[in-house]
């Protein structure tokens, strides 16, 4: 038995491609044909090398966007201006390291807008251009490679692009689920599999939504869940996966919202494969949350084991030790071995070195080889 590989979808871009990305974002000119050259290339680049580190399930490493969070202002209505976010709560106890990392991994240049109008699509050739070049990529490898495209789950928006138009939460929601779905067709139609990245599920609680206490939070949690099933409705379960995470960066980490308090909400979600950190020593041991979960029949696993936050290259013999936990939960033919988070975040802005994600992404198929016997 093989057990599959993959990631949370992500991967380094090189500075020229940050550079594009980041002039594009800011409304400043640049050379279209060199940006369409640049994604491209990058692309290619990027599903060679993840076929030749072994992982099954690849993904267009999210290249052609400057963030995931930020993306959809190029493509839906109702956002402007910027506004600068709230420190995490870990962070904000600690200044000098706050700096120190900002000093490692880069600053975040991308636009962080506001919602200041009404919501709705007018766009949705960016996420087809996406589609082209990923597909073009694939087809330059060959056939037969199982793929997944990311896209913001409506929640996620709501975190990011924060509220000043609409009455309420829920009215926000509404919009954002009608004015996402589109997207989410598109990719399924393309024949690709989907992400939905849904930090508003856990990480939230300690940046965004800081001043809510823990009962407050996980009923926004799970009204971003009922929009998300809202938007996925008739949707086929097992073409989609989501992606829970307390924050991709190297802080404390001490003020997370535990795994119990949200699991509940995370498991009520459509889609059928829930990646998670399982590789963070602030969640690692959190294992025992999924061993003693009711988890549905048809829910697939893909723990984090490997960490996105540290160049250490972790052993195959860790990967399997981490692995066997979550076999021993639901079996093997229900256990997809992933990473905590993604490798390039946002355009400028990242700590691993591209060819250290490559020796990690190898170790993992390793480590998988090795658990499945």
């Amino acid at each position: 038995m093989t057990i599959a590989t993959t990631h949370v979808g992500s991967l380094p871009r090189g500075d020229r491609l940050s550079a594009l990305l980041l002039a594009k974002d800011k409304g400043e000119p640049y050379d279209r044909a060199e940006f369409e050259r640049t994604v491209q290339a990058a692309i290619n680049d990027a599903v060679r090398h993840q076929r030749e580190a072994g992982v099954t399930i690849v993904s267009d490493g999210e290249l052609g966007k400057v963030g995931y969070s930020t993306y959809m202002q190029e493509r839906l209505s109702g956002f402007g201006g910027h506004i600068e976010r709230k420190p995490a709560k870990d962070l904000a106890a600690h200044p000098d390291l706050a700096k120190k990392l900002g000093a490692i991994m880069g600053s975040q240049e991308f636009t962080r807008a506001s919602c200041v109008d009404e919501v709705k699509l007018i766009d949705l050739q960016p996420a087809l251009d996406d589609i082209r070049r990923f597909k073009s990529a694939l087809e330059a490898e060959g056939d037969g490679t199982r793929a997944f495209m990311n896209a913001a789950s409506p929640g996620l928006i709501t975190a990011f692009q924060v509220n000043k138009y609409y009455p309420s939460h829920e009215a926000y929601l509404d919009a954002l689920v009608a004015a996402m779905r589109p997207e989410y067709e598109a990719i399924l139609d393309a024949g690709l599999d989907i992400q939905f990245d849904c930090p508003d599920l856990a990480m939230s609680a300690h940046t965004g939504y800081q001043d809510l206490s823990e009962e407050e939070f996980v009923k926004i949690a799970a009204l971003n869940v009922e929009a998300l099933n809202a938007a996925t409705e008739g949707l086929p379960a097992d073409r989609m996966r989501m992606h829970l995470c307390w924050g991709n960066y190297e802080g404390p980490h001490d003020h997370d919202i535990a795994l119990e308090k949200v699991i509940d909400v995370v498991l009520s979600a459509r889609p059928n494969t829930i990646l998670f950190e399982s590789a963070n020593p602030c969640h690692e041991h959190e294992w025992v949350v999924w061993r003693d979960a009711e988890i549905p029949d048809d829910k697939i696993l893909a723990p984090g084991v490997i960490d996105t936050c540290s160049n250490y290259v972790e052993h195959p013999q860790l990967v399997a030790q981490r692995l066997q936990r979550f076999i021993d939960i639901v079996g093997a033919d229900r256990v997809i071995a992933s990473t905590d988070c993604g490798f390039g975040t946002f355009a400028g802005f990242g700590k691993i070195d591209p060819e250290v994600t490559w020796k990690k992404l190898r170790n993992l198929r390793l480590g998988a080889d090795l658990a499945a016997g």
